[in-house]
């Protein structure tokens, strides 16, 4: 297991050499959000060829919830805390956007499905997964609130760029080479399955003695 500091934006040739299970920490400008209604609207910007607001090209698009205030900040906002959602729920959305929008790295929780995983190594595109729970430990990170777009949703729905020091640890739960730790957990889980099975069986039938 290694650990890598990445500065944002990266390029390909750094995210090729990282590895499912290492550690990474990010510095820069991070993307965020955890509305549904947020990843159709950034798919049909990608098919009718409508520029996001943002630029994600080589950047870090994250499944993480945050409240922004209204302050008298640049942005006009200043970030009360920052926390992981499971990802999954967006598996239908993320092929679509690691191959439209030039993303070098996605996270959140949980991990994503078979597609979004050959989406990733086809682009190559790691999946952070970040601490459940870790809701102060990730705020420590959060420098200053770059910019706050699509303010007709609710604050954690909203396209918010964050500006992060040392954000992390997040684990790479899925690498740009299709290595999946997600995928590596279910398989040896169904191997051990019928084993554990046997072994309730053989207590039941002893106790029913």
């Amino acid at each position: 297991m290694n650990t890598h500091r990445l500065n944002l934006p990266v390029d390909a040739a750094r995210i090729a050499a990282i590895q499912a299970g290492d550690l990474v920490y990010l510095s820069g400008d991070i993307v965020i959000t955890i509305g549904l209604p947020t990843h159709q609207r950034m798919v049909d910007y990608a098919r009718e060829g409508t520029p996001l607001p943002v630029d994600l090209q080589g950047g870090a698009f994250l499944h993480l919830s945050s409240y922004n205030r209204e302050s008298d900040a640049p942005s006009g906002y200043e970030a009360l805390y920052m926390n992981p959602t499971t990802s999954t729920r967006y598996d239908a959305y993320m092929p679509t956007l690691i191959r439209s929008y030039g993303l070098r790295i996605v996270g959140g929780k949980g991990g994503l499905g078979e597609e979004s995983v050959e989406a990733m190594r086809e682009t190559g595109c790691i999946y952070l997964s970040f601490l459940g729970g870790g809701c102060t430990l990730l705020a420590h990170a959060i420098r200053e609130v770059v910019a706050v777009h699509w303010e007709d949703y609710i604050s954690q729905f909203r396209l918010v760029t964050l500006r992060v020091e040392d954000l992390g640890p997040a684990t790479v739960g899925i690498d740009a080479h299709g290595n999946s730790l997600y995928r590596t957990l279910r398989e040896d889980a169904q191997q051990r399955l019928p084993g554990i099975l046997d072994e309730l069986d053989r207590q039941r039938a002893q106790a029913a003695r």
